[in-house]
């Protein structure tokens, strides 16, 4: 339903994870009995977990331990890892700036040039970890590395930028063309991020696997605040599950929506499945783990961005080991540890068994939903507080 902003502009009001609840049922179950793996492509993955293509989330090392657990950690191939030899000095570097100063250097750091050696290493480098290996290319630049990369034993292409459109016009390049380029890929794409209904359904026409939906809710993103874009999570979420069904329609074809960005807790990765997402890409929340190569430190892929940078370098902190932050044991009680044992229990307790069943979940507007009751966590800054 519309709202009028005023006499010549109406909108549609927005929810966000905090506004939302997920509703019990009448039934519940046995927390074994639930299934959350989910289907990507040719691939069955145990979580439905992919790590943000940023440099303070995934290396390949990372990336080797992320796919032994389950999950699959995206490296972005426009990073430090393909810019320099000695990825780990520039990442010291950059943990050791003052916040002040933080944004300029990182411009000059990323000014160093992508080398086509070091795109190959990388790939091959997640390979000989036993796993499979997933990078990222923004669509400027994917005729030039994707071949390398694939050359190396890319299985899955993440074609990501702050939006991406199934049509972009440009006066002065001849821009990607996704669909054409989609048909004669050999390996699943992923393409995103968006943020509505239309530009969804127009991205699942191109042939992708999956849709990353999300602009500008994460941790290190400044894309609100510079562009002014954007769209809570949960009705993006939402108005992207009701394009997959659209297109699954038209073509009997499954197209994964993949909820990215603003999610901190496994309460908000529970909720971004109730909405209707197949899977989520998480950043700050891994970039806490002792095996992340951020150094406690996270940004976002346009923090660099030589002339209009949208996103900042957050402390993440250390909050634990990357297993005990996906799948426990928890030793905190803010819900930031064993992420996707959190969800599993969301389903048991609602009585959902799979990823699917539990997307036709009941959930309901409540912004009281987290502070109600919750005043004295608040006031000693426990738990909830």
């Amino acid at each position: 339903m519309e709202v009028e902003i005023g006499r010549g502009k109406k909108g549609r009001r927005a929810y966000g994870f905090d506004d939302i609840a997920i509703v019990p049922s009448r039934r519940t179950r046995d927390a074994e009995d639930v299934d959350i793996s989910w289907k990507l492509g040719p691939f069955t993955l145990p979580l439905p977990c992919l790590a943000s293509a940023m440099d303070g989330v995934v290396d390949p090392a990372f990336a080797i331990a992320m796919g032994k657990l389950g999950g699959l950690a995206v490296l972005n191939l426009e990073g430090v890892q393909t810019r320099y030899d000695n990825a780990a000095e520039q990442l010291d570097r950059i943990a050791a700036l003052p916040k002040e100063t933080a944004t300029r250097t990182m411009q000059d750091i990323y000014r160093e040039p992508i080398k086509d050696e070091l795109v190959a290493r990388r790939i091959k480098e997640i390979k000989d970890g036993g796993v499979l290996a997933a990078a990222s290319l923004t669509p400027q630049r994917v005729e030039q590395y994707y071949q390398i990369a694939l050359d190396a034993g890319l299985d899955v292409l993440v074609i990501q930028g702050t939006v991406i459109s199934a049509e972009h016009v440009s006066s002065k390049v001849t821009p990607l063309n996704i669909k054409e380029f989609i048909a004669d890929c050999p390996v699943p794409v992923i393409v995103g991020g968006v943020a509505s209904y239309a530009t969804t359904l127009h991205l699942m026409r191109t042939g992708a696997i999956g849709v990353l939906v999300g602009v500008g809710p994460g941790h290190a993103c400044t894309t609100r605040g510079v562009l002014g874009i954007g769209v809570p999570q949960a009705t993006a979420i939402a108005d992207a599950a009701a394009a997959r069904i659209q297109h699954l329609l038209e073509t009997g074809t499954y197209c994964n929506v993949i909820a990215d960005g603003g999610m901190r807790t496994g309460g908000d990765i529970s909720k971004a499945v109730a909405l209707g997402a197949d899977a989520v890409m998480i950043g700050s929340p891994l970039a806490a783990a002792s095996e992340a190569p951020g150094r406690g430190y996270h940004w976002g892929m346009a923090t660099f961005h030589p002339e209009l940078p949208r996103g900042t370098r957050v402390k993440a902190g250390v909050k634990g080991t990357l297993k005990e932050i996906l799948a426990g044991p928890a030793h905190e009680n803010d819900g930031t540890l064993n992420l996707f044992g959190a969800l599993r229990t969301s389903m048991a307790t609602c009585g959902y068994d799979t990823i699917q069943s539990f997307q036709k979940a009941e959930v309901m507007v409540a912004p009281a939903l987290m502070t109600e009751g919750k005043k004295l966590q608040k006031e000693q800054d426990v738990g909830m507080g």
